[in-house]
């Protein structure tokens, strides 16, 4: 598929059903679509983000603050529709979520995803070692948001409820 005119914004009110159904679709289950509808109206700090093709929302990004030991955020989930996959929609997103956390000067951003995919934005499983989740592995990786800012750094991450019941 082709997309003409790819637009990326913040998500207002009124897209949540299409956030829905894109969460739902890129998928397979309605898992992170729930998540979602529970953490963009929460109280803490979050962005989200979509992608338009020619006025109709092809994807989907959300970043969720945690509570650590850094002013970090969590990024999770990032989701696109099949046929827009392998045209940078995601890459798009990425790169706008990791300017606005750099803008409001956060630290790090946390993501459990592809090593491959998220290591060419520069997120690393070493910079999440020395931090404690349950899901800790390789592919639970970290980014720094200005050098050092993760250095000598460690301890709990603390993610809000709703990832804890996925």
């Amino acid at each position: 598929m082709l997309c003409n005119k790819l637009k990326i914004r913040a998500s207002t009110p009124k897209d949540a059903k299409a956030i829905r159904k894109v969460e739902t679709l890129a998928f397979g289950r309605k898992a992170e679509a729930n998540l979602v509808d529970q953490l963009i109206p929460a109280p803490e700090f979050t962005v989200s983000l979509i992608a338009e093709c020619d006025g109709k929302i092809i994807g989907h990004l959300l970043l969720t603050e945690i509570s650590a030991s850094v002013k970090a955020l969590a990024l999770a989930p990032l989701a696109v529709v099949s046929e827009f996959r392998e045209m940078q929609v995601g890459s798009d997103l990425v790169r706008s979520g990791i300017r606005i956390a750099q803008e409001n000067t956060y630290d790090a951003i946390f993501v459990l995803g592809d090593v491959f995919y998220y290591e060419r934005f520069g997120f690393s499983s070493n910079l999440a070692d020395p931090f404690e989740i349950d899901w800790q592995g390789r592919e639970f990786q970290a980014l720094e948001l200005r050098e050092g800012a993760l250095k000598n750094k460690k301890g709990r991450l603390n993610y809000p409820q709703p990832f804890l019941d996925l």
